[in-house]
């Protein structure tokens, strides 16, 4: 749906829904715009369900608008930006302009950093992105268990190199590894889910992809391997699935649709995967870890430096999502994604950066109590407060923020370049909250080490650019101006 479209969408349900005084809160899902109503009986349902757009309402914790998932996140961000109050320099470079006399504040910069979010939303919602989107979604369920299965692998391996309870660290092994080795129909199952498929029957299709019997199967002229295509071949069966179930479901008559349908996309979808998607996928996936082990051997310095630097405008993009299967695919195939650290590195030109406007900003409590709340979540990888509420809407610090993240980025890419790679066994934390799930070619403390090297680069680096080059002359006296009656900011 056109940009125009969603601000059409959005301007008509706005008024159906008692006006902005009758909204408190504003949220979406893949399908669904999700309002929280100081007063429900101000809703109009029947104008609602009668707008073109609309496919349905439900009422339940919030009042749901049911637009599909190719317009709700277009739409909810047009109507974040409708429910935006004006202010005196809306839709400027800067943040709105605080009164005569007196420094900006941080409810200034939040606001202003908050309509970049919103006009981000916006330019994102165009297919690629939306579809990217969806593939996060189907990835995102299964962080919680890479995290806890990364850290007991840690824990495991930690406890043999210490030659500490052979009989746990055995025993910690099935624990660790037993998710590993059936994510595919994890995936299998939430891309059915998310794509509008049965959930089971895409879990079913991508089963086969991990089931010991494939060994004896040839394709290709080779005999596979249970496993091989990973995540990539589980994502493409169960897309598969999902179409085959639609197809069958479109020509067989309903009485037989409960027979038919689940045995023509489990059976026709199997052998598509066993007969080609494993093959192809598994190239694929193979491809993707060779690319990465060469690009650290041959090229950290830069690999590190561009991938550190430029991860936040990836963010911003909404490009950073297409990473996730490629984490999730070093993982399953090397035990580590060497990627993450390298990202994480723009998280520490944040922190630094941060540290500098706080003490450039001398004359200004607003900001620097902003900062002050917001640096521990930081510190532990959450930078959204950071940089929606500090540099982006700064301007020039956010540039010097991406400069520590890609000295970080390049120390670690560096190390790597050396043999001194450090990976993650799960995707999710970052910060300081990435330390426990470390892993490297000369044990965890060697890892820890090039990993806060790492940090610490890019809090120097983050600080130095920001204190040299973050403001202008003007600027600085802006945020640093006193109010005519004594009191500051």
């Amino acid at each position: 749906m056109s940009d125009e479209k969603n601000r059409a969408v959005a301007e008509a349900i706005l008024p159906l829904v008692g006006g902005a005084a009758n909204i408190r809160s504003v949220a979406h899902c893949m399908t669904r715009l999700r309002l929280g109503l100081a007063d429900r009986s101000l809703v109009d349902t029947e104008a609602l369900r009668a707008l073109p757009e609309v496919l349905g309402t439900v009422e339940d914790d919030t009042y749901q608008i049911v637009l599909g998932p190719a317009a709700v996140a277009g739409v909810t961000a047009r109507l974040r930006l409708l429910l935006e109050p004006p202010g005196p320099r809306d839709g400027a470079a800067g943040p709105a302009a605080a009164p005569t006399g007196a420094a900006p504040t941080a409810e200034d910069l939040a606001g202003h950093g908050e309509r970049i979010r919103a006009q981000a939303r916006v330019r994102n919602a165009t297919p690629v992105k939306l579809a990217l989107r969806r593939i996060a979604d189907i990835f995102v369920p299964l962080i919680p268990a890479l995290i806890g299965c990364g850290i007991v692998a840690g824990l495991s391996g930690a406890l043999a190199n210490l030659d500490w309870a052979p009989a746990l660290v055995t025993a910690l092994g099935p624990v660790s590894s037993g998710f590993m080795s059936l994510i595919a129909v994890f995936v299998g199952y939430n891309t059915a889910k998310e794509f509008g498929g049965t959930p089971v029957l895409g879990g079913a299709v991508a089963s086969v992809i991990v089931y010991a019997g494939v060994a004896k199967v040839e394709a290709f002229g080779h005999h596979l391997t249970p496993g091989q295509g990973g995540v990539v071949g589980a994502l493409g069966a169960a897309l598969l699935a999902v179409h085959l179930e639609r197809w069958t479901r479109r020509l067989v008559p309903a009485a037989l649709d409960v027979l038919v349908t689940p045995t023509v996309t489990v059976l026709l979808g199997g052998l598509a995967a066993l007969f080609g998607l494993m093959y192809v996928a598994g190239e694929v996936s193979t491809a993707i870890g060779h690319a990465a082990t060469w690009l650290l051997a041959h090229g950290g310095l830069l690999a590190g430096l561009v991938l550190g630097g430029l991860f936040l405008p990836l963010v911003m993009l909404g490009l950073h999502q297409a990473l996730i299967p490629i984490h999730t695919t070093l993982i399953q195939q090397q035990g580590s994604t060497v990627l993450l650290p390298i990202l994480a590195m723009a998280g520490a030109g944040q922190v630094g950066c941060a540290v500098a406007v706080y003490l450039r900003l001398r004359h200004n409590a607003s900001i620097r109590a902003t900062i002050r709340s917001a640096l521990p979540a930081g510190l532990l990888g959450v930078g959204e407060p950071l940089v929606y509420g500090v540099t982006l809407p700064l301007g020039r610090p956010f540039v010097t923020a991406c400069v520590g993240g890609a000295a970080g980025g390049a120390f670690i890419g560096v190390a790597g370049q050396l043999g001194d790679a450090v990976g993650s066994t799960a995707i999710g934390p970052s910060g300081w909250a990435l330390f426990p799930l470390l892993a490297g070619p000369h044990g965890l403390l060697a890892s820890a080490a090039v990993y806060g090297g790492g940090l610490l680069t890019g809090y120097l680096a983050g600080f130095l650019a920001t204190w040299f080059f973050g403001f202008t002359r003007e600027t600085l006296a802006e945020y640093n101006a006193v109010a005519p009656e004594g009191g500051s900011e």
